[in-house]
């Protein structure tokens, strides 16, 4: 959670929102899952057919799934799928959204997933701030949800 850092001779702590955390008790799991979920279908509803939110340690990964655009003439005669196990693949394959860590209370970090490298990535909320609520990351990862 923190990182120890020399300064002109002494020692200091910081915090580092990229690393550390707190393991997310049950609790607190179930009551961030609700809030993420009443945020996305107050304000990203008709943008995603369901949202995936699972726990490991200290971080909530948020996918999104969506119905998938395809062309009619869409995927070629010569591919291995048919136009419905091509449909059916992208309905089941998730967009991820961001990666939160906990830091106890409701401080939270945040990172992107970035699709160029397939990573999270840290990154600052709305507010210009490293800490935020759920609800702030969502809306930071549901960009994704606007293409």
């Amino acid at each position: 959670m923190a990182r120890r850092r020399t300064t002109g001779g002494g020692m200091s702590w910081t915090l580092n929102p990229d690393s550390g955390g707190v393991k997310i008790p049950p609790d607190v799991q179930e009551r961030t899952r609700q809030r993420i979920l009443a945020h996305a279908e107050k304000h990203y509803k008709g943008k995603y057919t369901r949202l995936d939110i699972r726990f490991r340690g200290q971080c909530c990964y948020i996918d999104a799934y969506r119905e998938p655009d395809v062309p009619k003439n869409w995927p070629p005669k010569d591919w291995k799928l048919d136009r419905d196990m091509y449909v059916e693949q992208l309905r089941n394959t998730p967009t991820h959204l961001c990666r939160l860590r906990y830091f106890g209370g409701d401080r939270w970090s945040l990172a992107f997933y970035k699709y160029s490298d397939d990573k999270y990535e840290l990154c600052v909320f709305h507010n210009g701030d490293f800490f935020g609520t759920p609800e702030e990351g969502l809306d930071v990862g549901a960009v994704y949800l606007n293409e």
